[in-house]
């Protein structure tokens, strides 16, 4: 699949599934700007992807705050100003945050449609109107499997998941016209950052892979998904030979989901 002269922005681009779609994309020759808070582990991430391949594509790393319109403003301007045109926009940014609804406040609901929502509706704002000039785009809105099936427990992130899902649907149909193609990706248990993180919250006597192996095991698949997996299929999503496919969200879960 090749994406040579193509561009994209990816926020969330800094570790795990973000930085492994940066990775795809520019293997298959696209420039990436990758967005992320932490300056730290953003230039870290833009030289593995360097690394990663001998593509040329140009990978330009940009610390925002992407709850902070403003801000939001300036990063996208700084990759119009890098890489000419976005022509993929990844909308990624996002962490798992899930509560009993009693316990969920009206800073908390704020600040989860700020980050999931908010976030993806301002920069399609920004990308959108250019995609249709160029009669070329792709917008794909990484979500999760709570979005069609919400469970208790599950606020506010399956709310504003499923808002996520309408949003897909409402560009794909504007979009559709003028060949601007905008799917999600709906995930489930993939190894990231966050397993790590949740690894490492709780003393344990097994290791980081006894870890994953077990928590793999009540999946279908019996192995949780790999972020490079999730790569390959936002890859396919943002080629052309996926040309005819639009206002789609596909499950990325390895079968866990009860919702096709």
């Amino acid at each position: 699949m090749d994406l040579s002269g193509r561009s994209a922005l990816i926020t969330g681009g800094s570790m795990g599934l973000g930085k492994a779609m940066a990775t795809a994309f520019h293997g298959a020759g696209a420039s990436v700007a990758i967005v992320a808070r932490r300056e730290t582990e953003l230039d870290a991430a833009q030289n593995e992807i360097k690394e990663a391949s001998d593509a040329s594509g140009n990978v330009v790393a940009i610390a925002c705050d992407v709850t902070d319109a403003e801000q939001l403003n300036a990063a996208h301007a700084k990759a119009v100003a890098e890489l000419g045109t976005i022509d993929i926009l990844v909308n990624n940014a996002g962490k798992s945050e899930a509560h009993p609804f009693m316990n969920v406040t009206d800073d908390i609901w704020q600040s989860d449609l700020d980050l999931k929502l908010f976030a993806a509706i301002r920069l399609a704002r920004l990308v959108f109107p250019g995609m249709c000039e160029r009669r070329w785009g792709r917008i794909i809105n990484i979500l999760n499997t709570a979005a069609k099936a919400p469970s208790a427990r599950s606020a506010p992130t399956s709310v504003s998941r499923a808002a996520g899902m309408a949003l897909t649907k409402v560009l794909a149909g504007e979009g559709a016209p003028h060949n601007v193609l905008v799917n999600a990706l709906l995930i489930g248990r993939i190894e990231s950052d966050q397993s790590r993180r949740a690894y490492d919250a709780q003393p344990r006597e097994e290791s980081y892979e006894e870890y994953l192996a077990a928590s793999g095991q009540s999946l279908p698949m019996r192995r949780m998904g790999e972020a490079h997996e999730c790569g390959s299929v936002a890859l396919f999503l943002a080629s052309e030979y996926a040309s005819y496919l639009t206002g789609c969200a596909i499950n990325m879960d390895g079968g866990l989901s009860p919702v096709t």
